[in-house]
């Protein structure tokens, strides 16, 4: 069994961490260099820093804070928000992300995942999708703008296209689940989990270790994502490592 990932992540607004329930209710969870030095230091397998405002702005993201965060830890980096194309995905790169998450444009247009997957290598590629599930239960639709906009792609369709185009990743995000606490679309990772050739990191809903089990396992998912247990206190990442390791799973302690 290959380890699995344990990720906090950082949504960053008006340059503050924040967190919210289905993408709204935004509320202040702290400085985002101070957090993420703490993430750093309690053995989070990665970090991932998404600026949930820079696309619906029509901004880029705020990269003179990705350097800061980026000095502050010593542990692999992802950065999202407000990537058009090549150039922005560049200068993330070279402010310190080891890795960049792209969702918005390469919906819009898709070849930038081949684009940017030969330029750069595809292991520094992730493609995030918000999903939420439609009426009919049994399929979800990708969301983009921040979850504003609903396209008409189907999730699967999009995550097998995704990987064919050159992704390394693909960064899940149920938006029914996310901020809820409730645990996360288990259904919605395992059907994506099971056609994907590359990781799935699973996001959106975890409210305890035994979410993150649950994900881990019957979702199939290479990794979680998860931010509220995390930002607040209730689970600290070492706590949630010990838990998982004690039922059987493989990670990094």
């Amino acid at each position: 069994m290959l380890t699995k990932r344990i990720i906090p992540c950082l949504d960053i607004k008006d340059g503050r961490v924040v967190k919210g329930i289905n993408f709204l209710n935004l509320r202040d969870a702290g400085d985002p260099v101070e957090t993420a030095s703490v993430y750093g230091g309690q053995g989070a397998d990665e970090l991932v820093f998404l600026d949930i405002t820079a696309t619906i702005e029509k901004r880029k993201t705020l990269v003179e804070l990705v350097r800061k965060v980026s000095g502050a830890i010593s542990i692999p980096f992802t950065v999202g928000g407000g990537v058009r194309g090549i150039d922005d995905i560049t200068n993330l790169l070279r402010s310190g992300a080891d890795k960049v998450s792209i969702n918005s444009a390469a919906v819009k247009r898709e070849e930038l995942i081949r684009e940017s997957s030969e330029k750069f290598g595809s292991q520094c590629i992730i493609i995030a999708i918000d999903a939420k599930k439609n009426r009919d239960g049994r399929t979800w639709n990708v969301y983009i703008d921040a979850g504003r906009t609903r396209t008409d792609m189907d999730v699967l369709e999009w995550a097998r296209k995704a990987e064919k185009l050159g992704a390394g990743e693909i960064l899940l995000t149920s938006m029914d689940a996310d901020g809820t606490k409730q645990g996360y679309d288990v259904e919605l990772t395992r059907a994506v989990s099971s056609l994907a050739g590359i990781p799935v990191i699973a996001s959106g809903g975890a409210g305890s270790p035994g979410h993150i089990y649950d994900v881990l396992t019957e979702g199939g998912a290479d990794a979680a994502l998860a931010a509220s247990i995390f930002h607040y206190g209730q689970y600290p990442v070492p706590e949630t490592k010990r838990y998982l390791k004690k039922r059987g799973i493989k990670v990094r302690i």
